[in-house]
């Protein structure tokens, strides 16, 4: 059956639904022009080098698939699961991930330019050592994400649990928590001047993450909770 669906990328055509193109060369297969897969099984596909500009991947299954070094600009990823899915190289300028489950996807020296995850589940995915301008998440799972040294300046950050997350080196200048958690989070060399924590739960933090929260503003509440930590009462 993959065979017989593989073939099928050669027919002319530019929308492929429930394909089985699991674990398949794809790369020079692929035709010309913009392309949308949905419901479709990539699972360990080759996709290396191609060209997939304003490529659409709804509900498809692209669990371990490799995108490395692949053009994806203006990509868009609804729904579906990629679960250890490679994009290293590739250049993301404009993609757009939305609802997709991205936990342990690789996306180490890829181009991330004006990139979105909403709603994503990347738990231990990798983020470090992005090029680009950078992304945006919201909603999202990022706990045991490696995000040391990106930039998330200025951002209204909604809706994200980064608990046990590397954010070493990350720059939350001005950044606007809403509804998040920073529980355990690795946080040497950030930067959190002038950056609003009333909205993210920060845990138990130690002294020593305590320290690297200088320049954060954080409401009452909180700061009575670190003090009874610590044997102090507000009163």
């Amino acid at each position: 059956m993959a065979d017989v669906d593989i073939a099928r990328l050669a027919d002319g055509q530019r929308e492929f639904d429930g394909l089985d193109l699991s674990k398949a060369a794809l790369t020079d297969l692929l035709p010309p022009g913009p392309l949308v897969f949905r419901d479709c099984d990539l699972t360990g596909s080759d996709l290396t080098e191609a060209g997939l500009v304003q490529a659409v991947f709804e509900g498809c299954v692209l669990d371990r698939a490799d995108f490395r070094r692949a053009d994806l600009d203006g990509a868009r990823f609804s729904g579906g699961g990629g679960a250890g899915a490679r994009f290293g190289g590739a250049e993301l300028i404009d993609a757009v991930f939305t609802d997709a489950d991205l936990s342990g996807a690789d996306f180490v020296n890829a181009l991330l330019t004006d990139v979105s995850f909403t709603g994503c589940r990347l738990i231990g995915a990798k983020l470090s050592g992005c090029r680009g301008t950078g992304y945006t998440v919201a909603r999202s799972n990022l706990t045991l994400a490696d995000l040391s040294g990106c930039g998330f300046r200025g951002q209204a950050i909604e809706g994200v649990r980064f608990d046990d997350a590397n954010l070493a080196a990350c720059d939350f200048t001005k950044a606007v928590f809403t509804d998040c958690r920073l529980i355990r989070a690795h946080l040497v060399d950030a930067k959190f001047d002038k950056a609003d924590l009333r909205g993210a739960d920060l845990g138990e933090p130690d002294d020593t993450d305590l320290r690297r929260l200088r320049g954060a503003v954080i409401g009452h509440g909180q700061a009575a909770a670190l003090l009874a930590a610590r044997g102090l009462t507000v009163v």
